[in-house]
């Protein structure tokens, strides 16, 4: 399991930790990364993310997971939610029709 954001695509970064002497060794700057899932309002259930306290905002800003999903193309998408993205929209033409 990679530490990357489902929603936000951001990853860990490497810096240097800097002493007072400006020595410098290697750290690294970890995400703030949250195993949940979010409701689905069209599918009707629930779907498991990995996905950062930034990233959780950004759904709560979009107006969900199928909102997010839905106004994202399919190439900027995780991988992971590229199958989610496309039962939605079945989901949602069943409806329409």
């Amino acid at each position: 399991m990679s530490r990357e954001c489902m929603i936000t695509q951001k990853k860990r970064m490497v810096g240097n930790n800097r002493s007072h002497a400006m020595n410098a060794t290697k750290r690294t700057f970890e995400l703030n990364l949250q195993d949940t899932s979010v409701y689905s309002e069209v599918l009707k259930r629930k779907i498991k993310i990995r996905a950062s306290a930034a990233g959780l905002r950004t759904l709560d800003h979009k107006g969900g997971i199928d909102a997010f999903v839905t106004n994202t193309a399919k190439t900027k998408l995780h991988p992971k939610l590229r199958p989610v993205k496309a039962e939605i929209e079945k989901k949602l033409e069943e409806k329409a029709t």
